[in-house]
């Protein structure tokens, strides 16, 4: 649609008009193609992990809530699969590579520079948790189904797993899912500026996802979730700004680090096994 949000990749006609122009590296890593080879190993990642650490003997599974979100969104339609999210989100983008006609070549090299660039925009995530001393700074940024089970008493493999789910699929709800959304409907039908519809559906993001990782009513007026409640929103507001500038592969690699970083490789031990 014309106001999606979604990056804009060069369409084949494009191609053939200037073949001697190819797209950059900005483009390229906001392109569904590359988005998906860089997203690939993570999907897979979690999957496999999702099987050996977060089922227990029953099939009950440890999960992230937006991954169980869409599962009950597909159970609504009678679709019911282990799998169906992360097959849903390679679908995706698979369409959207083909709509946009692009050519089917990967360079490794814009790979590369998405991994890079991931780890450094998971910098002022950190910065920030250790400015407000946020409890984020310690649990990561993942909501849990069981929300009352204190995630750094899990062990590191489930830990690694459920940030890599994390990064998927509540940046594919809030970010890829919601703001688009927002901003069609808004750009679209309402026919509000291009860029006041951008912000508009940020802020319902990050509003949304601070609600999403627990933030209680209660709790802001007692002044307890405050910090909490700043940091969920700030970073909201973040992972939304790179979303619409630099796409949804990289807003996902950086989620899904700042998560590695604090719950895998900062924590190196649960404190208890309560709840927090």
């Amino acid at each position: 649609m014309a106001g999606s949000p979604l990056p804009r990749t060069p369409s084949a006609s494009k191609h053939q008009v200037d073949l001697h122009r190819e797209p950059g590296y900005w483009r390229l890593s906001m392109a569904p193609l590359h988005i998906l080879a860089f997203l690939l190993p993570l999907i897979i990642v979690y999957e496999i992990g999702s099987i050996l650490y977060l089922q227990n003997s029953t099939g009950d599974m440890r999960t992230v809530s937006a991954w169980r979100m869409l599962s009950r969104f597909f159970d609504v339609f009678g679709a019911s699969s282990f799998h169906l999210p992360a097959i849903t989100l390679v679908v995706v983008l698979l369409l959207w590579h083909v709509l946009n006609r692009d050519p089917w070549r990967i360079r490794p090299g814009v790979l590369i520079g998405m991994a890079l660039e991931s780890c450094v925009l998971m910098i002022p995530l950190l910065v920030l948790g250790l400015i407000l001393d946020s409890k984020s700074r310690s649990d990561g940024l993942i909501a849990l189904q069981q929300s009352q089970v204190d995630i750094r008493a899990f062990s590191w493999q489930e830990r690694l797993t459920l940030s890599i789910g994390a990064g998927l699929y509540e940046e594919l709800v809030f970010r890829l899912v919601l703001i688009t959304a927002v901003h069609t409907v808004l750009c679209d039908f309402m026919k509000v500026a291009k860029a006041t519809s951008a912000i508009i559906a940020c802020v319902v993001s990050a509003l949304a996802f601070a609600f999403y990782h627990d933030v209680s009513l209660a709790g802001l007026r007692s002044g307890t979730n405050i910090s909490s409640a700043i940091f969920l929103t700030a970073a909201g507001l973040y992972f939304g700004g790179l979303f619409l500038v630099r796409g949804f592969g990289i807003v996902v690699a950086t989620h899904a680090l700042y998560d590695i970083v604090v719950l895998v490789v900062i924590t190196r031990g649960a404190p208890s096994a309560g709840t927090h």
